[in-house]
């Protein structure tokens, strides 16, 4: 019976100790968060990608039409 009241005894004592250290490590857990610096550099943008725009297509000109010149030929005798 002994045996069984110290077993009984060892595991409440060992849960009772977890219990502690677990709210100590929470603490520090805390305080690291405090301490910590935050970074003051800003998140670069992605930034959006310009598409090329369509290239206009280039008007060609048109054949033109030979027009009688305005003088007038002179006649070779």
């Amino acid at each position: 019976m002994s045996a069984e009241k110290n077993n009984d005894a060892f595991i409440a004592n060992m849960l009772t100790t977890i219990k502690e250290i677990k709210a100590e490590l929470n603490e520090l857990k805390i305080i690291k968060r405090n301490i910590v610096k935050k970074s003051t550099k800003k998140k670069t943008a992605r930034k959006s990608i310009k598409r090329k725009t369509a290239r206009k297509s280039v008007k060609r000109k048109t054949a033109r039409t030979r027009t009688k010149s305005k003088r007038k030929a002179s006649r070779r005798r």
